[in-house]
């Protein structure tokens, strides 16, 4: 009598597409679950490392996902960054370039000394994130003729029109060579240092030690989940 014989070509079909396509589906998953892991981390170690971080520092990294055809994922830069050059400084340490803010005072004030960076002094008006308000900053370039667009800059007619509004200048002696406001009181209040020194931070972010932590740590534990739901689907 002859032995029966066994129908394993279902069994061996299933491993076969397991180990060709679903091995790899697996992997994209794991990869793809990581690297967004890696961005929710530098996004939550902001909140630790800076003071009141704002949205679009927090919001300054993106995930590029890996896909079948293309086994890699990446956390990157998002392209509004690009010439956003604080985060890299904060990351490796080092002086800071200038701000474009910085730039227009050094290239258009009226100034004896050399401008490398303006530092918000206690007079600042502050934003809800501890920084110099964007609108504040407009001010003071429009007051001191450095507005990179010279019809955004005050003149004599728009300064009777607004009698009342608070006057920005650098005193030419009296005070320090920084820039003041002057109120409706007529006192005057510093509002921003000029500074000739290069700011030069220390290393903060540490985004590249907390990427690689997640990568050793992580990505096994998603591989194992994904490649075991494949497994359930083809055996199961």
């Amino acid at each position: 009598m002859p032995s029966p014989i066994l129908d394993i070509s279902g069994f061996t079909s299933a491993l076969d597409t397991l180990a060709k396509r679903d091995v790899v589906i697996a992997s994209t998953w794991a990869l793809n679950d990581t690297v967004e892991e890696a961005r929710a981390q530098v996004a939550d170690r902001m909140t630790v490392v800076f003071d009141r971080p704002t949205r679009f520092t927090q919001n300054a990294f993106r995930v590029k996902k890996a896909r079948a055809s293309d086994l890699e994922a990446a956390v990157e830069e998002r392209a509004t960054i690009g010439r956003r050059h604080y985060l890299k400084v904060q990351e490796e340490g080092g002086p800071r370039g200038q701000t474009g803010f910085e730039k227009l005072l050094a290239q258009n004030l009226a100034f004896e000394g050399i401008i490398q960076s303006v530092i918000p002094a206690e007079g600042a008006r502050l934003d809800a994130y501890g920084n110099w308000s964007t609108g504040e900053r407009n001010q003071v370039l429009s007051a001191l003729n450095a507005q990179r667009d010279r019809s955004a800059n005050e003149t004599t007619a728009s300064r009777k029109r607004r009698p009342k509004r608070a006057r920005y200048f650098v005193p030419k002696a009296g005070l320090t060579q920084d820039i003041y406001k002057r109120g409706p009181s007529g006192i005057a209040e510093r509002v921003a240092i000029l500074s000739d020194k290069v700011p030069v931070y220390q290393k903060r972010l540490g985004f590249f030690a907390e990427a690689e932590r997640i990568y050793e740590t992580r990505l096994p534990a998603h591989l194992g989940r994904t490649l075991a739901k494949m497994i359930a689907k083809r055996f199961g």
